[in-house]
């Protein structure tokens, strides 16, 4: 997927240009908010992520934050993986498989879904921090203060990253590998961001 500081930036680093700009004047002419969040054109009710376009090597999509709650009653959705609960999506791969009726309706739906507060609500879990992880935290005052400092999402990504791998000796060269970004005050996961 590209990355932009602007709409009109990102429409015109894609290959999608035609449909980007199809699909976003459909949504333009709703009471949705553009801006650019991810990298990527976003729009917002209220503050609230309703919908987004994203562009990649083999098609262009529309992102429903809350698409789950949509009826769809053409089948047109698609659930991304099996870890999200609410977003789906809707994937063109060309121009003609746009149909601007359609599209309105699902756009208008999703409206009226989060004017009607409809949402999955998160689910935390509480931090589990393996204890190869722990152990460095305990002996390295300055580790532990900078992980501290870190949001909640960031300690649960560093934490899942050590807790995934099998074998001892890649915990504990993947916990090399984060000492350096924790002190930094960066997330396993910011680049993609």
């Amino acid at each position: 997927m590209i990355r932009a500081d602007s709409v009109e930036g990102y429409i015109e680093q894609s290959e999608w240009k035609e449909e980007l700009i199809l699909l976003r004047k459909l949504i333009l002419e709703t009471s949705l908010e553009e801006t650019i969040k991810w990298g990527a054109p976003c729009y917002t009710l209220n503050g609230k992520n309703v919908l987004g376009l994203a562009s990649f090597k083999s098609y262009v999509g529309l992102w429903f934050h809350n698409g789950v709650f949509l009826k769809d009653s053409a089948d047109r959705l698609i659930q991304a993986s099996d870890k999200t609960k609410a977003l789906r999506q809707w994937r063109f791969h060309n121009l003609k498989e746009i149909n601007p009726d359609e599209v309105r309706l699902y756009i208008l739906e999703a409206i009226q879904n989060q004017e009607l507060g409809k949402e999955i609500k998160s689910t935390s879990t509480p931090l589990s921090i393996p204890q190869e992880l722990n152990l460095i935290l305990k002996n390295n005052s300055q580790l532990k203060f900078a992980f501290e400092e870190l949001s909640s999402g960031k300690q649960k990504e560093y934490a899942e990253y050590i807790s995934i791998a099998k074998r001892l000796e890649t915990k504990n060269s993947r916990c090399e590998k984060i000492i350096p970004m924790i002190l930094s005050g960066i997330g396993l996961n910011d680049q993609y961001r």
